[in-house]
């Protein structure tokens, strides 16, 4: 069972050595990645999803427990380790959602595979901006329900540890729930984002700049506050994006907001 992830330093864009020497990644833990658009974030994710062997465009390692994975590992269990959820992902088939769920554990015999349908459906609910119908059609879904029942996927029904998500905040779902439903399930998570939320939700946050590592930020005390802050404003913008989207008025904003 894989423990930690962690990552050896590589170059930047300029070819110049990465200012972080290595990161390490623990299950149960939230770790952000943040930077401007093109400081290479997403190159970052696809590094740990391939397992780079200290080859590629940034010559970074990934080790998996201390150790860099053999050539059986790569063959036989990468594809059970990470799961990625980008914001571009849709679903393909035809099938209502349902019948797809009950189909997908009838093909699979592995015990992470064991999770009753229904309960995965009424997780993803949970998440979702708008409520998902047992025989509503996977290629009819939002791009919000698409993120919550993939999401809920891959922290009930995936051995996969390491969970990769980019830019979850525009996905339409309830960032905070999809969080602590992912860390409850024992993932290490890594999500790129821009939020301020979803920056401070993190145990650490990873820089990017000119494509490499700059520096780690350890959530302080302060930023422990003002992410109880944010989280408070952001339940009552739920509220409000709920009654807007039932078509109701905003009657007694004034209470709603800080």
């Amino acid at each position: 069972m894989l423990n930690k992830l962690e990552i050896i330093a590589g170059y930047d864009k300029k070819g110049i050595k990465e200012s972080v020497e290595s990161v390490v990644f623990e299950r149960g833990q939230i770790y952000t990645i943040v930077g401007k658009t093109g400081s290479g974030k997403t190159l970052l994710m696809e590094d740990i999803e391939c397992l780079n062997d200290g080859e590629g465009i940034t010559k970074r390692t990934i080790l998996i427990d201390g150790e860099k994975p053999g050539d059986s590992f790569y063959v036989g269990y990468r594809s059970r380790l990470i799961a990625h959820l980008s914001q571009n992902m849709n679903y393909i088939l035809d099938m209502p959602v349902l019948e797809f769920l009950n189909l997908r554990n009838q093909l699979h015999t592995s015990k992470e595979f064991n999770v009753n349908p229904i309960k995965t459906l009424e997780t993803a609910n949970l998440l979702s901006g708008e409520e998902i119908q047992p025989q509503q059609l996977l290629t009819k879904l939002s791009g919000g329900q698409s993120r919550a029942l993939m999401i809920t996927d891959v922290a009930l029904n995936s051995s996969a540890p390491v969970i990769l998500i980019d830019e979850v905040e525009n996905a339409g779902i309830d960032r905070i729930k999809a969080m602590s439903l992912l860390i409850k399930h024992e993932k290490i998570v890594l999500v790129a984002t821009h939020d301020p939320l979803l920056a401070l939700y993190g145990n650490k946050r990873i820089v990017l700049s000119n494509g490499g590592m700059s520096k780690i930020i350890e959530r302080s005390s302060e930023e422990e506050a003002i992410l109880e802050q944010l989280i408070a404003v952001n339940d009552k913008m739920e509220k409000m994006r709920l009654q807007i989207r039932n078509g109701e008025s905003l009657k007694g904003v004034n209470d709603l907001v800080l």
